[in-house]
């Protein structure tokens, strides 16, 4: 797609001349290119006049202005905006920062990714408040003109307001789960004073002896007596019972705002306290901080309607390895989500889209590709790595290191380190994803694969450890890898914001390859991985072609004691991958390695603990074809020599059937040598055929 790029100095505060944009632009394959030094102020009315087409300006900062300035010109097809300042221009390194320049506006020139599909919520925008009584009901008296609210009030440490505009009950033990537009919400009524059913009449206040009961209508269970005067008074409203049986309460609520110290949802820690768990959307739970719940009343306030956010994943089932007949294998995507999105469902697992946040750690750490990331796809992501780094090189851009980082907070380290720092070298690319996890194995050796001596994936405050500790082990398989083939010092590198400055500066530079790749990357992980593993392969410094692994890698072997295999093959039946299969000619168990994803089903379903793992790279061609692992003599019938099976496996189960007591006559136990023809015809042969009447 051909674009008119606009740039802008910053008021010269970029070292980057009409000549340096010119030659970055071209180089990007842009159309025209439009320089200048003060785009947002005075030379606005110039930018208003060249503006035309499919057009990409360098500012961020100002988008809203230039965007307004723009309106709906009809000269005007598309406007996209890119950061260039606090990417390349504002560094120390500026000056050598043409080729990163021109990756920058290569990327923006190219084409939105493919769309994915919709997970839609409705809310009424009923709300409810839990928390102590006092607290919940401020709260509920600034949100009950916006929303419909309830509260649940956890203490009675207040009052209840002199009107009824919205329920107030009380309980304890609350629990809640679901998402935006269906929670369900169960707690139990503690208090003998049902709060839903009292009329606030004040006879109960007035009448207990002890002064138990204030304006907030709940007993004082450590001052009461059990005087039960309180219960006459009560009368027919009947609000008040101390041998309340049905305590338990549940209902259903589009919101969640949780004001109180408690966790209500079944993984979340409690409030205000560091957390690997993501809630869902719909539910808040802001602690103390002012300036949160603020936040949160003004988001409640807006979520009434229709919503959709992205399917962030795609699922094929049989290719995972969870579990197969009731062994468990794979569990990485379970353990790594932080939103609790991902259950066990029989051999596989069952992801809620509700739930699911786009963090792409599950897709990350699949080791069979089952399940994908879209937001965008891998293919897309494969297309701006290619184009960025193609034209960086061309642009003679050399060493590139790739900074993978999130759109909001990753955006935000590298802006502090631009305008506090000396901002990013100049052969550091900034590319951002919806979530440093959403990229793994796939697309960072890919990216090495097209030429760049490493990648930075930046994480922040905001990152889950679980996502930090997932991305680590995945960066230590890449980085075994690397350095087995002699790409030295290429690295993918998991780095904190907090030490992304020193971390790029002070790091060395890695060894690229020889020849970057033309490929394109495929939502097929395992497929792209081939690929990738192959080109590096045939540029490595040093190659080798069986690199071993760390126990959790995605590649192995599997090594069968062939004194305890009894060719049940139990196992291929396990395999989910293909990986182990059989011979419908003869008693063999046949093993493809490149297909082996270790999730360890077979080890576990052997039973003659026959199967040990082993995690290694192998990338000699023979990985990808059968090879015999095992083979059993065939045992023949004894009568007609008819095959019968494994001789190893017949002999294993006659030796077990010793000493049965349907087996005590050797000629019973023979009869298991013949085929079921000859059996029937022996057992027939005899003078007294064999009864089961005649058993012991």
């Amino acid at each position: 797609m051909t674009r008119q790029v606009h740039l802008c100095s910053c008021n010269r505060t970029m070292p980057f001349d009409a000549s340096a944009f010119a030659q970055a632009a071209a180089s990007a394959g842009a159309a025209s290119v439009q320089s200048f030094d003060a785009m947002c102020q005075h030379e606005l009315a110039r930018f208003n006049d060249v503006i035309e087409g499919d057009a990409v300006v360098a500012c961020t900062q100002e988008s809203r202005l230039l965007g307004d300035t723009v309106g709906d010109s009809p000269k005007v097809s598309t406007i996209r905006f890119f950061n260039v300042r606090e990417k390349a221009g504002w560094s120390k390194e500026a000056t050598f920062a043409t080729p990163k320049l021109a990756a920058l506006i290569a990327e923006a020139m190219l084409p939105d990714p493919q769309p994915t599909t919709q997970v839609s919520y409705k809310s009424s925008g009923q709300t409810l408040i839990v928390g102590s009584l006092a607290d919940a009901i401020n709260v509920a008296d600034s949100l009950k003109g916006a929303v419909s609210v309830s509260v649940l009030a956890t203490d009675h440490r207040g009052e209840l307001p002199i009107t009824r505009d919205y329920p107030i009950v009380s309980g304890d033990k609350v629990r809640a789960t679901g998402w935006l537009g269906a929670f369900e919400v169960t707690w139990q009524q503690a208090n003998p004073i049902d709060l839903d059913a009292c009329t606030r009449c004040n006879a109960c206040v007035k009448a207990c002896p002890e002064n138990a009961i204030d304006l907030s209508y709940q007993i004082d269970l450590d001052k009461c007596k059990s005087h039960r005067t309180c219960v006459s008074v009560c009368g027919e409203a009947k609000a008040i019972d101390f041998a309340r049986v049905d305590v338990a309460r549940k209902a259903t609520f589009d919101v969640v705002f949780n004001l109180s110290e408690q966790a209500l949802l079944p993984h979340e820690s409690a409030a205000n306290s560091a957390s690997s768990y993501q809630a869902p959307q719909g539910y808040f739970a802001p602690g103390k901080d002012p300036v949160s719940r603020i936040k949160a009343i003004a988001e409640i306030a807006t979520l009434t309607g229709e919503f959709e956010k992205p399917k962030f994943f795609n699922y094929k089932s049989n290719i995972c390895a969870h579990s197969r007949n009731k062994k468990t294998g794979c569990t990485q995507c379970i353990d790594v989500c932080s939103t609790k999105a991902i259950a066990p469902k029989g051999d596989h697992i069952e992801v809620t889209p509700q739930l699911c946040m786009g963090c792409g750690a599950c897709t990350t750490v699949c080791p069979s590709g089952a399940l994908t990331y879209v937001y965008p796809r891998v293919a897309d992501v494969g297309a701006r790595l290619k184009s960025v780094l193609k034209t960086y090189q061309a642009a003679g851009g050399k060493d590139a290191l790739l900074l993978l980082h999130d759109e909001d907070a990753g955006n935000k380290a590298i802006a502090s380190l631009a305008k506090r720092g000396d901002g990013l070298p100049a052969h550091v690319i900034p590319m951002a994803l919806h979530h440093p996890s959403a990229a793994g194995l796939d697309v960072w050796l890919g990216a090495v694969a097209y030429g760049a001596t490493g990648l930075v994936v930046l994480l922040t405050e905001d990152t889950a450890p679980q996502y930090a500790a997932a991305l680590k082990a995945q960066a230590d398989i890449a980085n075994t890898i690397l350095a087995a083939l002699g790409y030295q010092d290429s690295k993918v590198s998991v780095v904190h914001a907090s030490n992304l400055s020193q971390s790029l500066w002070v790091a060395s530079r890695g060894l690229a390859v020889r020849a970057a790749a033309t490929f394109n990357l495929t939502n097929d992980k395992r497929g792209t991985l081939d690929a990738v593993f192959g080109h590096l392969l045939t540029h490595a410094p040093t190659p080798k072609t069986v690199i071993a692994l760390a126990k959790g890698a995605p590649y192995g072997a599997i090594s069968v004691n062939t004194d305890k295999c009894t060719m049940c093959l139990a196992c291929v039946g396990s395999c989910p991958e293909g990986a182990l299969a059989d011979n419908p000619e003869k008693p063999e168990l046949r093993f493809i390695e490149n297909k082996c994803v270790q999730c360890g089903l077979c080890e576990k379903t052997c039973p003659e603990a026959a199967i040990t793992l082993a995690p290694q790279l192998n990338l000699l061609p023979e990985a990808k074809k059968p090879r015999v692992l095992n083979e059993a003599e065939v045992l023949g019938c004894t009568k007609c020599g008819k095959p019968l099976g494994a001789k190893k496996m017949i002999e294993n189960m006659l030796g077990k059937l010793v000493g049965h007591s349907m087996f005590t006559d050797p000629k019973a136990l023979g009869r298991l040598r013949m085929c079921a023809d000859c059996r029937v015809v022996d057992l027939y042969s005899e003078d007294k055929p064999i009864d089961i009447r005649d058993q012991p």
